[in-house]
């Protein structure tokens, strides 16, 4: 499903029209955003949390070229889903 889809969707259930539906969803991803970029996690209940980390550097090898090479550290989105959503596509 992409974002159209989505947002067509959640439009249909909940009977708001799509462009507020637009927006939003828009608004959402947007304050999610400034919270990820601040450093803190996002727990949805009964969904799951989102939290950035650091990922340190690495040595990585081309498998090719057997040449090693530095991978420099990143931050990464990590989801953790609830028990409930574990459970249920157990």
């Amino acid at each position: 499903m992409n974002n159209k889809e989505f947002i067509a969707e959640l439009a249909q259930r909940e009977g708001f029209s799509l462009k507020d539906t637009a927006d939003m969803v828009t608004s959402l991803v947007n304050h999610m955003t400034e919270q990820w970029e601040e450093g803190n996690q996002i727990a949805v209940s009964g969904f799951g949390t989102f939290e950035v980390k650091k990922k340190n550097e690495r040595v990585s090898v081309n498998p090719v070229t057997q040449v090693r090479f530095l991978v420099p550290p990143k931050l990464a989105l990590i989801f953790k889903p609830s028990n409930s959503i574990k459970q249920k596509y157990k």
